[in-house]
């Protein structure tokens, strides 16, 4: 769906494309002429503005599970690749078995290969280039923690985030927004040292299963991890917000389960 920037409240979006899958993050291909979707059910995606969609993976591996990506000057995408255990559908039970599934790939679209850059993440999610591109900023959702990944390898944890994050987006100043989903989950976070209740837990039905508050909430970090700005929305009106990107004074967000995006002047 595609909505102007400066459209007033209420507008209506206008169709771009079907995907026939599960779009998740989304980026601008660096030629500026195309998007780079990153598709749960079908991989890492190329649509164009006249709505053509290409594979550029598919979800033969290494992707299971595309999530959220980031596009160097070079064409490169460094995606996350959530979870090769459980599809988008069963997300919940990725997060409540809390193992190490997930991981961190490559796309080179030059030669079509793909490459595993880093894993053993706790369903990595957001992700972005510092500005040098030498590195990775990343979340891990189950751990709520923020990682940085060295592209000449190494992993290194910069701070642990008090709610679960979603995606991440760069600003391009060296800080980053970060959306945070929920707030940590107390029942949640007192199953993590019992694996057999975990895994229990992961077989109930939803309604049964522990649940995300009813909170808005995001972040902005630096590259060191320090947490700069928090805005709330403690009312719940608009909660669940798993994206979230800054256009100039504004920042724009997204919900798994609202009905549409939200605009949020930052002065």
């Amino acid at each position: 769906m595609v909505v102007a920037g400066d459209a007033p409240a209420g507008t209506q979006p206008r169709l771009l494309a079907e995907t026939g899958g599960r779009p998740l993050g989304i980026e601008l291909d660096p030629s500026g002429e195309a998007l780079v979707v990153c598709d749960a059910y079908r991989g890492l995606l190329r649509v164009t503005p006249d709505g053509v969609v290409r594979e550029l993976t598919g979800t033969a591996a290494p992707v299971h599970l595309a999530n959220n990506a980031a596009v160097a000057r070079d064409g490169t995408v460094y995606f996350t690749d959530s979870s090769d255990r459980f599809p988008v559908s069963h997300w919940k039970r990725d997060l409540l078995e809390h193992r190490p599934n997930g991981r961190v790939l490559a796309h080179h679209p030059g030669s079509g290969r793909t490459d595993v850059v880093a894993d053993g993440l706790y369903f990595p999610n957001g992700i972005a280039l510092t500005p040098d591109e030498s590195a990775l900023m990343l979340v891990e959702t189950t751990t709520h923690r923020l990682l940085r990944v060295e592209l000449g390898g190494g992993v290194r944890v910069l701070a642990d985030l008090p709610a679960y994050p979603d995606n991440l987006s760069a600003v391009g100043d060296g800080t980053y927004w970060i959306a945070l989903p929920s707030p940590r989950v107390p029942i949640a976070e007192r199953l993590l040292p019992h694996p057999r209740l975990r895994q229990l837990a992961a077989l109930l039905p939803d309604a049964m299963q522990p649940q995300p508050r009813r909170y808005g909430l995001v972040a902005l970090v630096d590259d060191a991890g320090t947490v700069r700005r928090t805005l709330h929305g403690p009312a719940g009106h608009y909660w669940m917000i798993t994206g979230v990107r800054q256009h100039g004074a504004q920042l724009w967000l997204g919900s798994l389960i609202g009905a549409g995006v939200a605009r949020v002047p930052l002065d």
